[in-house]
Parts: structure tokens; C-alpha cells; sequence
């Protein structure tokens, strides 16, 4: 397995991820431990969670019961932000409920320290000084080793760099975004700010729902249990005339090479040196293989023109 370190400052971790949004969730404890045996055989040594997953907490309950002894042998990453009550107060970065979550999420997980804790997306009602202060206190304690964040903006990721920098806090080492062929987004800004700051990416959604896997075929319905199949929500944004003639033509570029459209599309972010570590997930443990298998394609830089082309 290769590595990578988390941006500049962090340590080696493996160039694939293991999520496990779908853990207490689309599968239960069984189906999980299977995926996640297979992913630490395989050499993966960064797991993604949040206490929002698998129903507000499952997720990170089912880690903690699956990892055992493990769990140090592990980069164990988690985030914080999202409501974990119905009604919606248990949520946000304020230092108050920074406290609440991070003694949950230990709770939960089993474990004493987080090595990557990150703020899962912004809160406008928070200065991003206040929910800083609260990140490196926890630094300073010994629960956290490292911070990171997801689905902040570039003026957001520069404004918490900056704060950090001038309070002489602890600073994010990564960030959590959307990032695969078929959205490209972060481009536009955020990418010139993780190079400026030395941030490591963490891109989820890297095979876009499945849908950069090959599995998906234009006019035919999607497969029972599939993501896109489940979830009305992705599949509404996903599927589309646009994307898939994307898909046909990068189909067509991967196999004139020998290779499949999951390779490329895992190898092309292994070929960013941005991209410390592909958040892949998997329901089956034979995804988990393929995965891994897929970042062995070295794109070549004319093949890389050709993709941006392609993708444009």
C-alpha cells in the first residue's frame, strides 16, 4: 500500500481510505466487520467517521467494537458537527458542544484519543476562533492529535489558517471534500489554498455514488440496493445527460489502455499530490480489494490532458 502524509505536518497514512458512512447504516456489524478485516489486511490505515453516521452514532459504534487491540495500529479519524438529535440543538462548533461530542465520539469509538478530529462542515452561528481555542485545548489534553475540516469554502479554510497562525493554535493538517471526475469543483479555489497552506485533501464521494465505477448503465434502472437505487437525492444530481457522456467517453479512454473506469478514476486522484488519502467506502469487502487494486495505473501527463479534456 502506498502513503502519503496528511498534508505537510501530518503523519503517513495509506493513499486509500476506508469510510464508513455505510456502517450501521446500510449494513449492520457482521457486513462491516468483513469490510473492515479486509481493508486492515490490505494495508488501509486511515478509517473515515462521523458521530453522524449510521443513524447518529452506529458507525462509530460498530468501530468501536470491531477495531479492539487494533485501533493503535490505525490513523482513526471522525468529525463533529452535524445534528445528533431530532431536534436539532445537539450540532454546530461552539466550544460547549465541542466538549459534548468529543467525549461521545471516545465514548462511542472505545478509544481514549482521536488521531484526526474534524469539523464536519461550517457553523455560521460560531466564530471560527471559538471553536479553534476549543480544538487545541483538546490537542493540549491528549484526545486529539490532529484537526481537520470539511466542506468549508476557500475564504473559510484561509480565515481559520489565518486565526490559527495569529492565536498560535492549532491548525487543520487536512480537509474533507467533494472531489471526483465528475465534479471537479474545488479546482476553481480551494485547491490553490490547500497548496498554499501545506492542507492535505481527503476527497469523498471519489466514484461519484458508483457512478464512476462502470456498474451504473445509461437507461437501464439501477441495481437493486445500489446507492443510486436508495437514494433519490444522488441519483437526482447525478444522473444526467451531461455526466453520462463523461462516463461513456472516460469508459472508452480507460479501456483503450486496459483498463477499467474504476481504475482511472481512483488513479487520477492518486496522481493529485494533493490527495493524502482516497475516502473510499464499500459495502462488500471484494470493493474494498478493488479499491486498493485501482491505484496502480500511472497516468501519463499526455493522458491527463486528455482527461481534462474529456471532463471539461
Amino acid at each position: 500500500m502506498r502513503k502519503r502524509k496528511l498534508g505537510t505536518s501530518g503523519p503517513e497514512v495509506s493513499l486509500v481510505g476506508l469510510g464508513t458512512n455505510n456502517f450501521g447504516g446500510r449494513i449492520g456489524p457482521d457486513a462491516s466487520r468483513l469490510v473492515l478485516d479486509k481493508a486492515l489486511d490490505l494495508g488501509v490505515t486511515l478509517i473515515d467517521t462521523a458521530d453522524a453516521y449510521g443513524n447518529k452514532g452506529g458507525s462509530e459504534e460498530i468501530l468501536g467494537t470491531l477495531l479492539g487491540v487494533r485501533r493503535k495500529h490505525i490513523m482513526l479519524a471522525t468529525k463533529f458537527g452535524l445534528p445528533m438529535d431530532d431536534a436539532g440543538t445537539l450540532r454546530g462548533a461552539s466550544r460547549r458542544y465541542i466538549m459534548q461530542a468529543i467525549e461521545a465520539s471516545l465514548r462511542r469509538l472505545n478509544t481514549d484519543w482521536i488521531d484526526l478530529y474534524q469539523l464536519h462542515r461550517p457553523d455560521p452561528k460560531t466564530p471560527i476562533e471559538q471553536t479553534l481555542r476549543a480544538l487545541d485545548d483538546l490537542v493540549k489534553s491528549g484526545k486529539v492529535r490532529f484537526i481537520g475540516c470539511s466542506n468549508l469554502s476557500a475564504a473559510e479554510i484561509e480565515e481559520a489558517q489565518a486565526v490559527a497562525a495569529q492565536r498560535g493554535l492549532s491548525s487543520f493538517v487536512t480537509c474533507q471534500d467533494e472531489y471526483n471526475l465528475l465534479d471537479r469543483d474545488i479546482e476553481k479555489d480551494r485547491v490553490a489554498v490547500l497548496r498554499k497552506h501545506g492542507l492535505g485533501l481527503l476527497p469523498y464521494f471519489p466514484l461519484a455514488s458508483g457512478l464512476l465505477t462502470g456498474k451504473y448503465k445509461s437507461g437501464v434502472p439501477a441495481p437493486a440496493g445500489s446507492r443510486l437505487a436508495n437514494s433519490a437525492r444522488h441519483a437526482n444530481s447525478l444522473l444526467n445527460a451531461h455526466n453520462w457522456g463523461i462516463v461513456e467517453n472516460l469508459s472508452e479512454f480507460a479501456a483503450e489502455r486496459g483498463h477499467s473506469l474504476l481504475e482511472l478514476a481512483m488513479s487520477w486522484l492518486a496522481s493529485r499530490p494533493f490527495v493524502s488519502s482516497i475516502i473510499a467506502g464499500a459495502t462488500k469487502p471484494e470493493q474494498v480489494e478493488q479499491n486498493v487494486a485501482a491505484i496502480g495505473w500511472t497516468l501519463l501527463p499526455a493522458e491527463l490532458a486528455e482527461i481534462d479534456r474529456i471532463t471539461a
